[in-house]
């Protein structure tokens, strides 16, 4: 153990006590029952080995001294591939069957939401690399160890929940694919299994299967713009009033959320990376490797809209291949697998996360996390299928809501009270992380003000024909309410 040196926040030199009573009494009397938490786990530190099977550890701390995962550019393949799929098509598509926005509004929105919600996920990024801790593990030196039970919870519903939003398209393409001879729900099943048995091998295997899937699928993209191009059209940008800005807010919201998402999973896939990789390069690598699919799959959606107006999701693809016939056919069966490719971020890190919510949920095998989550989001993507675009776009915000205020309270932390420094051995001992109180009041603070925004957008939307909005309105309270307002003054109180 060493002391003097603890995640509790360091304001002065006052605040230390390296030769301190407590800390004699931690070296003296470790089996007190103080300090009992301090030993439940055989070691918070692992040594990664050169596994042929299944990963068997967890969110243990990633030893500097053993990282060999020295491929600096796989922080770009990683999110290229996890982006570069479907369900950013589908995205792109909500702009004008979901907020009834025109071609060049939707566009501007695509680019700055998408600049807004990148930047967190390349900066968590960085931390995998400096820290070798999982994300969910990092907010325990802002969020303490209750506080991070409760994000690690907000986390594993996110990840059920974009599994499930994933698992959809992939089922309406296979569904389209056979024309109806495999329903939706078997569609989702099989794309479910084929996702499953990847991310339970875990990080090596998700950097191999990820390093190489973006390749197909680009070519494929590149096909679909040379066959529809020539049917796109440019739909005027709406007048200005209440509705336009509700359906441009309310975009840039999902656009806001899908991009951001990323960032409770961000440092998860470069920890086994050398601490001295430069940090520069892991930013930018990230940050292009999630903003570039992104914009141009979801201006690619949009423009399918201008085509094929009566379809989302999963049809509107397999529609816009249609006129290549066999070939089409085929196209669309490989667009199918591209949802693995995106889906497993979401079933690695869920399984992290739920080892985050304690000692007895650590002991329990990621895999076997992994696996329960599976079955778990398959049940709940089965009857949500049917109302496809208000699931995704409801979905979206939500997640934006939680991820603002959590995003700005880590990175308040790092910046202004930490200076970048971390306690790294001290990630999974209770005793010895701040408590956290501040963090949890300041979410709480923001996701109230989400609400406020929410139920303002309900009222005006009882008086004005409205399209799904609000989106940015409840995300900036919460940004405001809970991290840039509220958990700075709430922060040195606790200290």
């Amino acid at each position: 153990m060493k002391c003097g040196s603890t995640g509790i926040r360091e304001f002065s030199d006052s605040h230390k006590d390296p030769e301190g009573f407590a800390c004699c009494i931690r070296l003296l009397w470790p089996d007190e029952a103080s300090n009992k938490e301090d030993y439940l786990m055989a070691s918070d530190v692992v040594t990664i080995p050169e596994e042929s099977g299944i990963e068997t550890h967890g969110i243990e701390r990633v030893s500097p001294t053993t990282r060999t995962h020295v491929r600096i550019r796989d922080n770009f393949t990683m999110w290229l591939s996890a982006n570069l799929v479907i369900s950013t098509v589908a995205l792109g598509a909500l702009s004008t069957q979901a907020f009834f926005l025109g071609f060049w509004d939707s566009v501007l929105a695509i680019i700055i939401f998408n600049t807004l919600g990148v930047l967190p996920v390349a900066f968590f990024s960085t931390l995998g690399p400096k820290l070798g801790l999982r994300q969910m593990t990092i907010s325990r030196f802002s969020f303490g160890w209750v506080g991070g039970i409760i994000m690690a919870l907000f986390n594993v519903a996110a990840c059920i929940g974009w599994s499930a939003v994933n698992v959809i398209i992939g089922g309406q393409l296979v569904a389209a694919l056979t024309n109806g001879a495999i329903p939706r729900w078997a569609g989702i099943l099989i794309i479910a299994i084929l996702t499953t048995l990847v991310s339970i091998y875990g990080y090596r295997y998700v950097h191999r299967y990820e390093r190489y899937a973006w390749i197909p699928m680009a070519i494929i993209f590149a096909i679909m713009v040379v066959v529809a191009g020539p049917h796109f059209k440019i739909i005027p940008t709406p007048a200005l009033n209440a509705a336009e800005i509700a359906g441009f807010v309310g975009f840039g919201g999902a656009i806001y959320g899908f991009a951001t998402g990323w960032s409770s999973y961000a440092a998860d896939y470069n920890v086994n990376q050398p601490e001295d990789t430069a940090t520069s390069r892991v930013f930018w690598l990230t940050f292009l490797g999630i903003f570039i699919p992104c914009v141009l799959l979801e201006t690619l959606g949009l423009a399918l809209t201008t085509w094929i107006s009566n379809k989302s999701g999963g049809d509107l693809l397999a529609a816009a291949l249609g006129p290549l016939g066999g070939f089409g056919t085929f196209l669309v069966a490989l667009l199918a697998l591209s949802v693995i490719a995106n889906n497993i971020p979401n079933d690695y890190s869920l399984g992290l996360s739920m080892q985050v919510l304690g000692h007895t949920f650590q002991r329990v095998n990621r895999a076997i996390w992994t696996l329960i989550g599976a079955v778990v989001y398959v049940l709940i993507a089965i009857p949500a299928a049917a109302s496809f675009n208000e699931t995704l776009a409801s979905f979206l915000l939500l997640i934006a809501y939680w991820l603002g205020p959590w995003a700005i309270i880590l990175i308040l932390e790092h910046f202004v009270f930490r200076h970048g420094r971390y306690n790294v051995d001290d990630w999974n001992t209770r005793s010895r992380l701040p408590i956290g109180w501040a963090a949890i009041v300041s979410m709480a603070i923001g996701l109230f003000g989400a609400y406020l925004g929410f139920a303002q957008v309900l009222i005006l939307s009882d008086k004005v024909k409205l399209p799904t909005g609000g989106g940015l309105i409840n995300v900036s309270n919460a940004f405001c309410g809970g991290g840039t307002c509220g958990w700075p003054s709430l922060a040195l109180l606790e200290a």
